[in-house]
Formats: C-alpha cells, sequence, structure tokens
C-alpha cells in the first residue's frame, strides 16, 4: 500500500487502481472526442505573455495515448490554452504536427479554427471573418475535421444574432467537410458573454438552431459547454435528425452521454483529457449495455471533474497538466504562459485525493512520490 502525510488529512493511503481493460477500438455507441492538452518545454521561457514553447515529442505522445484508448483527439482548443497562452504561432504548428500523426494511425481528429491570430478584438466582422478563414484553411490541410470555435472578436463586432448568422453561414459553406459548432459559455471564457448575439440562453439557442437548419447536411454537430445539462438537453432535442450534440458539460457528462429515451449526447470534454482510461472503459461498458458497469465507472469521477472545473473555470487546465504530471504522462508540472500558478496548492492537494478516489491515478507511487515534491517545493512537509 502507498501511503503519504496530507496536511489537514493526515496519514492517507492510496488505493490500489483497477486494472481497466484496453477498448478493441472505438466507441460503437457514441462519438467521443478528449479534448488534450499541450505539455510546454521547461526550458522554454514560458512565461506570462511570452511566445508558447511547446515540448512536441511529449504533446504528440500523449495525443497518441488518447487514440490507443479509442477515443478521437479535439485539438487546438481551449483545453491546449487557445486564449491562455498557447498562440496561433504554436497552434498551427499543433493542428499541422497532430494530423500527421493521426493520419500515420487512423486516428480521430477535430482542431479548433478561430480567431486568435488577430491583435486586437476591436475589428470589422470582415476582418473576423478573414481570420476564420485563414485558420479553417490550416485545420482542414491538416486533414481534421473543422471546430468553429467560439471567438472573443466575434463576440466584440457582432451587433447582433445577423452577424453570427452570417459569418458562421459562409465558413459553414466554404468547409470541405460538416463542421462543428462550438457554444463556450462565459463561466469558460468571460470575454464570450452573450455569444450567439443574446445573453439570453434561450434566444442564443435559437440562432444556433437557425443556423443549422439553414445548412443541411453541413454541421456535423454542436459541442456545448454550458454546465446546464437541462439546457443542454432541450437543444438536443430540437437538433434536426443527423446533428449531433457534444456535450461539453464537465460537470454531468454521465447522464448526458448515458442519454435518456429520447436520446443522447456524444461527447466533446476536457475532462476526458485526465481521466482518458476511465472514460474509455466506460463507454465500451455503454457499448456493450452494461450500465451499472457504466454507472460505477463514471460516478467516482464527478467529484473529480466538478473540483477540476470550479469556478473560476478557466483556471481548469491547471489542473489537468497536474494530473498529467502525476501520473507520468510528462515530467515536470510547467505550462505555457507559466499557468501552473493558476490554482492554490489547497486546490490541487485536493485535486489529488479525488484523482484517487475517481481511480485515475495509474501508479501511485509515483503519484505520491510527485506530491511529496510538490508540496515540499511549497514549503509543505508530506
Amino acid at each position: 500500500m502507498t501511503h503519504l502525510d496530507l496536511p489537514g488529512i493526515g496519514r492517507y493511503q492510496l488505493r490500489d487502481p483497477e486494472p481497466l481493460p484496453v477498448p478493441p477500438g472505438p466507441s460503437s455507441s457514441r462519438v467521443a472526442f478528449a479534448a488534450a492538452h499541450v505539455v510546454a518545454d521547461p526550458l522554454g521561457g514560458n512565461a506570462p505573455g511570452a511566445p508558447a514553447a511547446v515540448d512536441w515529442e511529449t504533446t504528440l505522445a500523449f495525443r497518441h495515448r488518447l487514440w490507443s484508448l479509442g477515443l478521437g483527439v479535439a485539438d487546438a482548443m481551449d483545453t491546449a490554452q487557445r486564449g491562455m497562452g498557447l498562440d496561433w504561432t504554436a497552434t498551427r504548428e499543433l493542428i499541422v504536427r497532430a494530423g500527421a500523426e493521426a493520419k500515420a494511425v487512423g486516428g480521430r481528429l477535430a482542431c479548433g479554427a478561430g480567431t486568435d491570430q488577430l491583435s486586437s478584438v476591436d475589428v470589422s466582422l470582415a476582418a473576423v471573418t478573414a481570420a476564420y478563414e485563414e485558420q479553417l484553411a490550416v485545420v482542414e490541410g491538416s486533414g481534421a475535421q473543422p471546430i468553429l470555435m467560439a471567438s472573443r472578436a466575434l463576440a466584440a463586432s457582432a451587433s447582433g444574432p445577423e452577424d453570427y448568422l452570417a459569418v458562421y453561414g459562409r465558413l459553414i459553406e466554404q468547409s470541405e467537410r460538416p463542421v462543428i459548432l462550438h457554444w463556450l459559455g462565459e463561466m469558460f471564457d468571460p470575454a464570450l458573454a452573450g455569444y450567439w448575439g443574446s445573453a439570453d440562453v434561450d434566444a442564443a439557442a435559437e440562432t444556433v438552431l437557425e443556423l443549422i437548419r439553414s445548412h443541411p447536411g453541413r454541421v456535423d454537430g454542436v459541442k456545448v459547454s454550458l454546465l446546464d445539462a437541462g439546457r443542454e438537453v432541450a437543444l438536443r432535442r430540437e437538433l434536426p435528425a443527423g446533428v449531433r450534440l457534444y456535450t461539453g458539460d464537465d460537470f454531468n457528462y454521465p447522464e448526458l452521454v448515458r442519454g435518456d429515451g429520447l436520446g443522447h449526447s456524444d461527447a466533446l470534454l476536457g475532462v476526458f483529457d485526465p481521466i482518458a482510461q476511465v472514460a474509455a472503459a466506460a463507454l465500451q461498458a455503454l457499448d456493450a449495455g452494461d450500465l451499472a458497469r457504466y454507472d460505477a465507472l463514471f460516478a467516482p469521477t464527478v467529484p473529480l471533474a466538478r473540483h477540476l472545473f470550479a469556478a473560476p473555470t478557466f483556471h481548469y487546465k491547471t489542473g489537468i497538466v497536474f494530473l498529467a504530471w502525476l501520473c507520468g504522462h510528462q515530467d515536470h508540472f510547467t505550462m505555457v504562459a507559466g499557468a501552473q500558478s493558476g490554482r492554490s496548492v489547497s486546490h490541487l492537494l485536493e485535486l489529488f485525493r479525488l484523482a484517487d478516489a475517481a481511480g485515475v491515478l495509474a501508479d501511485p507511487e509515483l503519484a505520491a512520490g510527485r506530491m511529496r515534491e510538490f508540496l515540499a517545493l511549497a514549503g509543505v512537509r508530506a
């Protein structure tokens, strides 16, 4: 048994994680993407405001791990610190590199196309559209499925729903394959308040539906990250046949992906990055119709997810990288833009405990040793 002394808790014994099977391939009943983080180069000068320096070998190795578990990779998204340190130069390289790796192994890949190369959000709609078009060309050139990311510049420039319909309509018609729309709530990015032209979420949903209905066969699905299961289900039930609702609800994903008698959500989730092996096993159980096993696997991950994505939600990336380090997927806890300082020691301490309870620390000895190193650096003896 592995144990260590934790401040405020005392002598803590880690659980022996349950060995989980590796699925033979992607889920047959759901489409599931894990939004993946990037691994910083620890000697790359990743200070706030500095250009992003990425450890490409380790970053791409993590994507291969996700593919090996039967999960798709959603790349160059907010989990990869878009808008919080990963600049467009590094993002473009990430998309190109990930596209090549996906082709080599037959992995499913979708990548975000946005407008973050713009130096200001105070621009014209024409400039917003041109920025989207530039990034869309890079995504399509990589062979990835396009995700039209929510844009701070569009949120600042649009005067109402008609502007969103015009900009997105142009992009949807240009895309070589059906796109995934991206609705990111303001808890993930305060600059996106009032997205789709209204602060009223129901009115915003009507704009999304109008956009999708106006372009039949051109929208694969919509990724919704509002942390509101009821609103997601209501939108899901209004979608045209064949259009997927990709849940981005990192609080309520088990019930949304499980579904009800009227339908289910597919998944495009940041929380699938740290709980990838558990998620893959749960989806395998769902494929087999073993709902009890599905529920049993996912249930202990929910407290972890709710803590990981607690307000201020946009700092969840810090916890994701911390867990990747604890699990041995990278050799350091350094982030692009110095974002490792985004959560407190007490927050990360509780994250460690919840990750152990959720069964995601596959090597307890390694995790305990790294937790001791972290606490010692913070001036805490464990």
